[in-house]
C-alpha cells in the first residue's frame, strides 16, 4: 500500500518518460517560435518601412552635425564670442574660419553649408560658394615667402612633421591641430603628405601663434618667432571682405554661432513660425508666418471632407445593404470602379470639369443659370480640392459603413414599425445607433488619409488650396531642406495622435467596427 502510493505521488510523466510539465512548456515554446517565425517577415518589413522611417524623421528634425563638422575650430572660437560687446568677431575666429574654409572648399562641402545656412538668412549660399572659389587664392602666401627665405627647411614637409611630433604641437594648439586635418586630408586623398606641398593655411596659423606669444623652444622656431615682428602682414578679415563684403556682417557670425550645436530646435521653431534668436526663441514677424495658416487649412479641409464623405457615402451604404444582391453587386462595382482608374487620371479630369472653361461652366452658362462672362472659379482654390478630394475619398467611407450595415438585421426596423414608430423614429433610434461604429471607422480611415494627402491638393489647390503636406513635399523635393520638412512630418503625426487619442477618449476607439 505505501509503494503505491509513493508511485502516484510521483510527478506525472509523457510517453517519452519525461515530466509532463516540462514536456508541455516545451510544446508551449515550440509553438510559440512557429508562430513568431510565421510573423517574422512582416514585423521586419514593419521595421524597415514604418519604424526606421519615422525615427529617422524624428531625427532629422533635431540633428544638425553639418556646421560642427565643416566649421570645427570655426565652432570652437566663436564659442567665446560675444555679439553684444563685439561688432566683429576677433582674429583668431578669421584664422580659423580660414582653415576650415580651406578645407570645406577642397572636399566641396562650403556649398552644402551655405545651403543649410541659408535656411536661416537668406544669401549666405551664396556667400560660402563664392568665398570657396576665392579662399585658394587668398594672399597668405606672403607668409609663405617670408618663413622659406628666414630658413629654406620651413618650405620642406619633413621639417612641420618632426616639429609637429615633438614638443612644438603643445605650445602651438592651432597649428597643430592644422596639420593633423591636413594629414588625414592627405590619407583620404591617397597623396604623401611628405611629398606634397606646404599649404599656406599653415604658415598662416604658425604666424599667428608665433605673433600671439606663444611659449616655443628649438632653434628654429625660437628664430621664427624673433624674426615675425618684421614680416609683411595680411589681414584675413580683409581677404574675406574682398571675397564678398557681407562677411562684415555681425548677423552672418551669429547664424553661424547659432546653429553650431549638433542638436538644434531651430527646426521645430521654423515650423511653428519662430526663429532662434540671440534672445530665445521668438515668434517671426506676421508677413512670414505660413505654417500655422496650412496646419489650420489642412485640419479645417480634412474636417470638411470627412463630413462629406459622410453625407454622400451614408445613404450609398444604406442601398448597398438593403438592395438586393444583384442591384447591389452593380452598385458595389461602380463604388469600386474609381481604383481601377489611375489617382492622376481622377483628379486631373476634375481639373478639366471644374475649369471656367470646363464641362460645368460650360453646363451652367448653357442652362442660363451663369452668365458667360461671370463663370464660376471651382478650381486653384478650397473648393476644388475639397470635392475632388471627397470623390476620391468616398470609397473609403463606404466600405467600412456597408460592412457595419451589412450585419444590422432588418427585422429590427420591423419590429420598431410594429411597435407604432414612424419610418424616421425607427431609422434615427434603431438603425442610426448600430451604424455609427462604421461612421467611426470609416471617418478616421478618411480623416488620417484626407490629412495627409498632396497629390490633389497641388493639382486642383491652387495657392489657397494647399495642404501643410505639399509644403513637406517641396522641403523635401525643391528646397531639400529635409530637417524643416522632418519638423513639418512630426508635428503633423503629433496632431494626428492627439486627435486620435480625443476620439478614443470621446467616442471610445473600442465602438468602432469594420463588420
Amino acid at each position: 500500500m505505501t509503494d503505491s502510493t509513493t508511485e502516484n505521488s510521483g510527478p506525472m510523466l509523457a510517453a517519452d518518460g519525461t515530466p509532463l510539465k516540462k514536456s508541455l512548456a516545451r510544446a508551449l515554446r515550440q509553438q510559440k517560435l512557429r508562430a513568431l517565425a510565421l510573423i517574422a517577415p512582416l514585423l521586419i518589413f514593419v521595421l524597415v518601412t514604418f519604424v526606421v522611417p519615422i525615427g529617422d524623421m524624428l531625427l532629422r528634425s533635431i540633428k544638425n552635425d553639418i556646421v560642427a563638422d565643416t566649421l570645427p575650430s570655426t565652432v570652437e572660437a566663436l564659442a567665446d564670442w560675444d555679439y553684444e560687446a563685439e561688432e566683429l568677431p576677433g582674429e583668431n575666429v578669421w584664422v580659423a574660419f580660414y582653415v576650415d574654409m580651406w578645407f570645406a572648399s577642397e572636399r566641396k562641402e562650403h556649398t552644402r553649408l551655405g545651403s543649410r545656412l541659408n535656411y536661416e538668412k537668406t544669401g549666405v549660399s551664396s556667400l560660402f560658394r563664392k568665398t570657396g572659389r576665392r579662399v585658394d587664392r587668398f594672399d597668405t602666401d606672403v607668409y609663405t615667402d617670408q618663413f622659406v627665405a628666414l630658413d629654406p627647411e620651413w618650405e620642406a614637409p619633413q621639417t612641420w612633421a618632426a616639429m609637429m611630433g615633438g614638443d612644438a604641437a603643445e605650445a602651438l594648439p592651432v597649428t597643430a591641430n592644422a596639420w593633423e586635418r591636413w594629414v588625414d586630408f592627405n590619407e583620404e586623398e591617397g597623396d604623401a603628405v611628405l611629398e606634397e606641398d606646404v599649404p599656406d593655411f599653415l604658415y598662416t596659423t604658425l604666424y599667428y601663434e608665433l605673433t600671439n606669444g606663444a611659449e616655443v623652444s628649438g632653434e628654429r622656431l625660437t628664430a621664427a618667432q624673433a624674426a615675425v615682428g618684421d614680416f609683411e602682414t595680411v589681414s584675413l578679415q580683409a581677404q574675406f571682405e574682398d571675397a564678398d563684403e557681407d562677411w562684415l556682417d555681425p548677423e552672418v557670425w551669429k547664424t553661424i554661432q547659432l546653429y553650431s550645436p549638433r542638436i538644434t530646435p531651430g527646426y521645430f521653431a521654423n515650423a511653428a513660425d519662430m526663429q532662434v534668436t540671440p534672445d530665445g526663441i521668438e515668434s517671426r514677424p506676421e508677413n512670414q508666418q505660413i505654417y500655422g495658416v496650412l496646419f489650420k487649412r489642412t485640419l479645417f479641409m480634412s474636417l470638411v471632407i470627412t463630413g462629406s464623405c459622410i453625407l454622400l457615402g451614408y445613404p450609398v451604404a444604406w442601398l448597398l445593404s438593403n438592395l438586393p444582391m444583384r442591384s447591389a453587386n452593380m452598385l458595389m462595382i461602380l463604388v469600386l470602379l474609381p481604383f481601377w482608374t489611375s489617382l492622376l487620371v481622377r483628379t486631373s479630369a476634375w481639373k478639366v470639369m471644374l475649369q471656367q472653361q470646363g464641362v460645368i461652366n460650360d453646363t451652367l452658362v448653357w442652362l442660363g443659370l451663369v452668365a458667360d462672362d461671370a463663370r464660376l472659379t471651382m478650381i486653384n482654390n478650397q473648393f476644388g480640392t475639397i470635392v475632388a478630394m471627397t470623390h476620391i475619398l468616398l470609397p473609403f467611407m463606404i466600405l467600412p459603413m456597408y460592412s457595419v450595415m451589412s450585419t444590422i438585421p432588418p427585422t429590427y426596423l420591423r419590429a420598431a414599425k410594429s411597435l407604432g414608430a414612424t419610418n424616421w423614429t425607427a431609422f434615427w433610434r434603431v438603425y442610426f445607433p448600430q451604424s455609427v461604429p462604421g461612421i467611426g471607422a470609416g471617418s478616421i480611415l478618411v480623416f488620417i488619409l484626407a490629412i495627409g494627402y498632396y497629390i490633389t491638393p497641388e493639382i486642383v489647390g491652387g495657392n489657397t488650396g494647399t495642404f501643410i503636406s505639399n509644403r513637406i513635399a517641396y522641403h523635401i523635393s525643391s528646397s531639400l531642406n529635409w530637417g524643416l520638412a522632418a519638423a513639418l512630418g512630426t508635428i503633423l503625426l503629433v496632431v494626428v495622435l492627439v486627435l486620435y487619442w480625443a476620439y478614443d477618449k470621446i467616442v471610445g476607439i473600442d465602438n468602432v467596427k469594420l463588420g
